[in-house]
């Protein structure tokens, strides 16, 4: 085993899985982005992608739940706001919610998730729970996908804006307040890991968790792609031309 990196050596290293590995290499991202998609993949997209958002705050929760410095709690709380907003109505949940409400849902069927591929499913649970069993370390660092999204946030919204009339700046006001936080969040992650990570089995277990998380968000993609370009919906997940199915009386 060689020893362990310098703090900088580690960022650049955390860099390059962003940079091989993030989310806006898969071929959906660049189908949305380039306006390739169908009104309903973009639908199916934004159904699925809810539940990811809506276990956000719920991730954070366990996360926070395992932090003894009240100063990390403090600042790790700004992100379950974020997502919760401060008031009912707000934050980032009800921006997702205005989203899927112009794409035609219901908000209570997009909140049942009843309507989601399986794939997702599995994966923001893995993601929930690799933050509850993990090492408070590897927690933090799995979010550090945070590090990459501002340019896929500003690829998807122009792309989405330039090519498809069923969206507005107004639907997609989730994305407005993103890049700020996921800076803010961001720096915090990474200074806490560059600080933290010093032996060289803790470098190699954060660079672990962010491939996983890489990993967590490409999946999710994957099925989309599976399911509503080539036409492989699983059983009891949403299908275009059908309204999301209801859960029968007793």
């Amino acid at each position: 085993m060689t020893g362990p990196m310098t703090p900088d050596a580690l960022e650049a290293a955390l860099r390059r899985i962003g940079a091989e590995r993030y989310h806006n290499l898969h071929p959906f991202h660049r189908r949305l982005h380039d306006g390739l998609c169908g009104i309903d993949e973009v639908r199916a997209w934004a159904l699925n992608r809810y539940y990811y958002q809506s276990m956000i705050p719920i991730k954070d929760a366990t996360v926070l739940s395992r932090m003894e410095d009240p100063a990390m709690r403090r600042e790790w709380r700004e992100r379950i706001l974020d997502h919760d907003g401060r008031e009912a109505g707000d934050g980032g949940i009800a921006r997702w919610l205005k989203l899927t409400a112009s794409l035609g849902f219901a908000d209570e069927d997009v909140a049942s998730t009843r309507g989601i591929l399986p794939a997702t499913r599995f994966a923001v649970e893995a993601y929930v729970n690799f933050c509850a069993k993990r090492p408070l370390l590897e927690a933090i660092a799995s979010s550090l996908t945070e590090l990459f999204s501002p340019q896929i946030i500003g690829e998807r919204v122009s792309g989405m804006l330039a090519h498809y009339p069923f969206v507005s700046r107004d639907t997609l006001s989730y994305f407005t307040a993103r890049p700020v936080q996921a800076k803010r969040d961001s720096d915090f992650a990474l200074d806490h890991v560059r600080r933290h990570a010093l032996t060289r089995p803790e470098q190699d277990a954060v660079l672990a968790a962010l491939r996983f998380k890489c990993d967590v968000l490409w999946v999710q993609l994957d099925a989309l792609w599976g399911a509503y370009v080539e036409g492989a919906v699983p059983p009891g997940a949403w299908r275009p031309g059908e309204a999301i199915a209801r859960e029968e009386a007793a």
